[in-house]
């Protein structure tokens, strides 16, 4: 089953807004900018339920040798069961797979960095979740998870980054978040737009650009160009893994810092991304908090509901749109399509006061 057709079958499902913008267009000097608004997704303020829930069903589905994957079936299977999920976080990933197990009946433990918000940690623990605070980065949280997810009969770890070994549910995330390009597909041709000239994706493990770049690579979605247009990453410039894993021409582990881009608070890509966003980005970029908060202001007064993460597009559109000679590297035409992927809402990770 395609996930778009699993989610579909959600309570509460409906695509997300593809927001039209034209002060940024005239800011940036583009035909369009269009922001996919995933401010509130199935009831959360982030798109990560759609790869949490996809991934649930499936592995879930499974277990239980299920011949139909929906919320409903496995709802049924896990009754009278023991089923804990388990999962590390730096906010949003985790409240989606606490807010899954809610939605079918099944207990989950849910592990974080201390660096998280306050508000994230709340909301976590709001869904009826197991919170853990883990020490270290998210790199060690995922390893501590992982520990206690193996030595637990009942437990199925849902983490939305892979290593050897590890790769099924990490997989089937990714094919869940492929639901979001689905949506901005078909908005874009409602109005009348053929596909994206530039798409901007924020990364953190790498999982959510490698849905978006396998799509568009895959499609040639792009209004006309082969391939798919031009793909950019953006990242924190305090953790930026899939920067220096590019320069290096291998994967390797960055230092992190302290960043309100939490959600991308990550040092090391993702197993299965890596490949992936190697062989089919354009290009990879960070900004500063300053430069994410900033877009998150802006954003706001143009309408847009966008956290630090999702704001972090538009600050990587202003940095590459801005510098001498990167428009004409790229090919961008005076009338381009830019698509800023927004990840997350306000609600999901607020702007400490001091940097609003």
């Amino acid at each position: 089953m395609p996930a778009i057709d699993f989610h579909r079958t959600l309570p509460g499902y409906a695509p997300t807004p593809l927001r039209d913008v034209p002060r940024l267009a005239a800011e940036l000097k583009v035909g369009r900018v269009l922001v996919k608004e995933e401010s509130s997704r199935l009831g959360l303020p982030a798109f990560k339920v759609l790869g949490a829930s996809y991934a649930i069903a499936r592995v879930l589905g499974e277990r239980f040798g299920l011949a139909t994957v929906s919320l409903d079936a496995v709802r049924d299977a896990v009754r009278g069961t023991d089923v804990r999920l388990y999962a590390a976080t730096d906010g949003n990933h985790g409240r989606a797979v606490a807010h899954v197990a809610a939605l079918i009946g099944a207990a989950a433990t849910i592990y974080y960095p201390p660096g998280i918000t306050e508000a994230a940690k709340k909301a976590i623990a709001a869904e009826g979740a197991q919170t853990v605070e883990s020490e270290g980065d998210y790199d060690d949280v995922v390893a501590r998870a992982a520990a206690d997810a193996a030595a637990d009969p009942t437990a199925v770890l849902v983490q939305d980054t892979s290593w050897p070994g590890y790769t099924d549910i990490p997989q089937w995330i990714v094919d869940g978040y492929g639901t979001l390009c689905v949506e901005a597909d078909e908005q874009l041709a409602a109005l009348g737009v053929a596909g994206p000239d530039l798409v901007i994706v924020p990364v953190g493990v790498g999982s959510f650009a490698q849905a978006v770049v396998s799509h568009y690579r895959a499609s040639g979605a792009n209004g006309g160009a082969a391939g798919g247009g031009t793909l950019l990453a953006v990242e924190p410039d305090r953790a930026a893994g899939l920067v220096a894993s590019l320069r290096a021409g291998r994967p390797v582990t960055a230092p992190v810092g302290d960043t309100i881009m939490t959600g991308l608070c990550c040092g090391t890509v993702s197993a299965l991304a890596w490949p992936v966003l190697r062989d089919g980005l354009d290009g990879a970029v960070t900004v500063s908090d300053d430069q994410a908060a900033a877009a998150v202001d802006d954003l706001a007064r143009s309408g847009v509901d966008a956290g630090p993460c999702g704001a972090a597009t538009l600050a990587a559109a202003r940095l590459v749109l801005g510098q001498p000679g990167w428009r004409e590297a790229i090919g961008l035409r005076p009338d381009a399509v830019v698509l800023l992927l927004s990840a997350e809402g306000r609600a999901a990770n607020p702007v400490p006061q001091d940097r609003v």
